[in-house]
């Protein structure tokens, strides 16, 4: 198993990693609208969130030697299911292979973001 840490991904807030590889998979820990460069949410929109959230995945998992195109699986958070179009106008950008896909709403995510979203990957 290896460990995957990349300054050009938000460092994890709390006991966890940024990501593991094992088995010839990549699980990422969820990432939310962090920016890596300031460590703090610069957007306030589902949109600009799910934009850094995305940017953010795709730098792990490069990080990884894996790729968004690569991804399996992913799991997403709304903080309101209300934003699920929204939402999935800038996500089909950036998940063009189509992964599996759970997207449930939630009462609240850390740092009170609107979105969280985690991968599963190739290597």
């Amino acid at each position: 198993m290896e460990t995957i840490y990349t300054k050009n991904a938000p460092d994890a807030i709390g006991p966890y990693s940024q990501a593991k590889v094992v088995g010839g998979l990549v699980f990422t820990s969820g990432q939310i609208a962090i920016d890596p460069a300031t460590g703090n949410v610069e957007a306030d929109t589902i949109e600009g969130q799910t934009e850094q959230v995305c940017t953010n995945l795709k730098n792990l998992l490069e990080a990884s030697g894996s790729s968004l195109e690569k991804a399996v699986k992913t799991v997403c958070f709304l903080a309101d299911m209300g934003d699920f179009g929204a939402f999935n106008e800038v996500y089909g950008k950036y998940f063009t292979s189509k992964p599996a896909r759970s997207c449930v709403a939630v009462k609240t995510l850390p740092k009170n973001v609107l979105v969280e979203v985690e991968v599963i990957a190739e290597v």
